[in-house]
């Protein structure tokens, strides 16, 4: 599923999660209860998976340099021997 049709797929749940709530609201019974707990975790795993897709490339960029860094760092003996 490509960012396109989970963004198609958020937008759907979201407006059936306002319909449920309003139905809940205004003093209606819902058919089945769960689902409305239902249609939130898929939101949040949806929202989850998108936040990720971003940030995994650059994150194997910046451990890197920090690699880097922590061989650049002077040792102990070398310290004291400045």
């Amino acid at each position: 599923m490509n960012l396109e049709d989970r963004n198609q797929q958020l937008q759907q749940l979201k407006s059936e999660l306002a319909r449920e709530q309003a139905a809940v609201s205004s003093g209606t019974r819902p058919d089945n209860p769960g689902r409305i707990r239902e249609i939130r975790k898929t939101i949040a795993r949806i929202l989850t998976i998108n936040h990720e897709k971003p940030k995994a490339a650059p994150a194997k960029a910046a451990a890197k340099p920090k690699v880097a860094a922590k061989a650049a760092k002077k040792t102990d003996t070398e310290v004291q021997q400045e």
